[in-house]
């Protein structure tokens, strides 16, 4: 089954499922919208930087071409590598378990590099458009450019994303009867239990007696297609014997960057949608469910349990939390918890994104609205009841202490 085919099939799998999933695809060229005007993002940025002669990307002839340099204009930390090998991506063909695909990502962009690939490929987040979509030529040149690439969206604009341009994590599943012999995929984010997470994907980190499913290349085998993973592919701290780390910029595939981004993925494709929606059609009634179910997902109310402790083996967790910010006695939205849960205070740093203030001013407000109720306390319904009162006020206290321009009488 090709890339294009393991999609649909993520499609039609979620469609029947998820509320906004099942709605229609936004147009692209909607007055309101107007996805191809030219974009405000970091990449769009750096591209501007380039071509004044303001800074210049440094090329390693015996690395990753232009990837340390990228990563480094674009504030992204090394220690957020993760290594997928199931073939999602545009250069599929030179994706395996011997040459996994490396994403490295900060709260605004991603960056993917492929062993012999013939580009870099990012993602980059607008304020206002969501998510735009780049490639840079990995051969040397005196002039390296970005190029945005909305023939991507074939993949990255549908049901998985909520309709808008967006993000993807899949897991391939184990075959099982009735399955094509690739066996399936679908997408996950904080809400899917360990144990249906990471087909395809190899993770380094413990996570006790709960198991999941990476390190198991047996996934994405053609010949011998499915089959469970065995002991040595849990607890993994080491991927030397599997393939060559040394051709990566860091020898590891964090399990707290992984659960990471796959938040941040479903956050961000949430917070995209509302605002489009906001912005064609301001009085829709439907508006409000859609942020209800935003908030659910901001505020983890969905959040699948951890079992056991969980530990990454990358600085990863250390390095996350210090970018803050922090309030007066020090706590930040980024502190990981890792023990029952991923971060320690249930509320997504998204919320300090230029995308969530890039929403229009009327579905903002009513967001702060329903949050201040959440956090004070006056709503204590379904499915917020479960967020005890301790962390309701953390949360309280983080925001007045953090967020810029909160209304004023959230204080």
């Amino acid at each position: 089954m090709g890339a294009r085919s393991v999609w649909f099939l993520l499609a039609a799998t979620l469609f029947a499922q998820e509320r906004l999933e099942d709605k229609f695809y936004i147009p692209l060229d909607d007055p309101a919208i107007h996805y191809a005007q030219p974009p405000d993002d970091p990449v769009a940025r750096l591209e501007q930087r380039l071509e004044s002669g303001k800074v210049k990307l440094e090329y390693n002839p015996n690395g990753p071409s232009y990837l340390a340099s990228v990563l480094h204009e674009l504030g992204v930390h090394i220690d957020s590598q993760v290594l997928v090998f199931s073939k999602t991506s545009i250069q599929l063909s030179k994706i395996s378990p011997r040459t996994p695909r490396a994403i490295y990502f900060n709260d605004q962009v991603s960056v993917g590099f492929v062993q012999g690939g013939d580009v870099l490929e990012l993602t980059a987040l607008d304020p206002r458009q969501g998510i735009i979509l780049y490639t840079l030529d990995t051969e040397k040149t005196d002039k390296p450019q970005f190029s945005r690439r909305d023939d991507c969206l074939k993949c990255h604009q549908g049901p998985v994303t909520l309709g808008v341009p967006g993000l993807l994590i899949s897991s391939v599943h184990p075959r099982t009867e009735g399955r094509e012999s690739h066996g399936s995929a679908y997408m996950t984010d904080h809400r899917s239990p360990l144990e249906e997470r990471w087909g395809g994907w190899y993770v380094t980190g413990t996570s006790g007696d709960q198991k999941h499913l990476g390190n198991n290349p047996n996934l994405v085998d053609p010949l011998q297609p499915g089959g469970p993973a065995g002991p040595d592919s849990q607890n993994v701290t080491s991927l030397g014997g599997w393939f060559d780390t040394s051709r990566y910029l860091a020898p590891t595939s964090d399990l707290v960057a992984l659960m990471t981004l796959e938040h941040q993925t479903r956050m961000t494709n949430l917070i995209t949608r509302v605002g489009w929606d906001a912005r064609i059609n301001p009085k829709d009634h439907n508006l409000n469910s859609e942020i209800e179910e935003m908030l659910g997902y901001m505020l983890f109310t969905d959040e699948a349990p951890l079992k056991n402790p969980i530990a990454g083996v990358s600085t990863f967790t250390k390095t996350f939390p210090q970018r803050g910010p922090h309030d007066h006695e020090g706590r930040s939205l980024r502190d990981f918890d890792l023990k029952t849960r991923l971060f320690r205070y249930p509320l997504s740093y998204m919320i300090y994104s230029g995308a969530f203030d890039g929403m229009p001013d009327p579905v903002r407000d009513r967001v702060y609205h329903r949050l201040y109720e959440i956090l004070s306390g006056k709503d204590q319904s379904k499915p917020f009841a479960a967020l005890a009162a301790a962390d309701r006020q953390a949360v309280l206290e983080i925001l007045r202490d953090t967020k810029p321009n909160l209304p004023a009488w959230w204080k």
